[in-house]
């Protein structure tokens, strides 16, 4: 563990504690509970103590453990599926709770998982196209395309409540 995240000048705990609201969400974006949410999350930071792969930056800390909470959530669902779902729970994790729309969130919830993804990545984390495309590991013009069918769903789900 020291070796690994010295170079990012930032302990486990830094790690921990700046990016577990992060990944709690997307967590509970895929789990749809808190409880399988928590699940998630832990073992992503347990994965993420056991890594034996060099980080450059934080950056790239943050990447890592946004590709490997949406593989975990996808594992568990693959074992286990649930589909309930208590909206208050993810009111608790809005950034901006004034800004949170149970319309919206539902809309967004319901979307494929991959579309999710990126809808998070480009408007929750701030990722462009072509940094969500590296860190998915996937060609610019698939999330953007992704990202325009994502946001034509939600037109169609919301009509002209949606704005994107």
């Amino acid at each position: 563990m020291h070796s690994i995240l010295q170079r990012t000048g930032r302990s486990l705990r830094e790690i921990y504690q700046e990016y577990l609201p992060m990944v709690y969400r997307i967590a509970f974006t895929y789990m749809k509970n808190s409880y399988d949410s928590e699940d998630a999350a832990q073992e992503t930071f347990m994965r993420l103590l056991r890594c034996r792969k060099s980080f450059r930056d934080t950056e790239h800390v943050k990447a890592w453990l946004i590709v490997t909470v949406t593989n975990v959530c996808r594992d568990m669902l693959r074992r286990k599926r649930r589909t309930e779902l208590n909206i208050e729970d993810f009111h608790a994790l809005a950034a901006e709770p004034a800004e949170t729309d149970d319309t919206l969130m539902e809309a967004i919830l319901a979307l494929p998982d991959s579309y999710k993804t990126v809808i998070y990545m480009y408007y929750y984390e701030g990722y462009s196209t072509t940094e969500t495309a590296k860190i998915l590991d996937k060609s610019p013009n698939t999330i953007k395309t992704w990202l325009s069918r994502a946001r034509a769903k939600l037109k169609e789900q919301l009509g002209e409540a949606f704005d994107a």
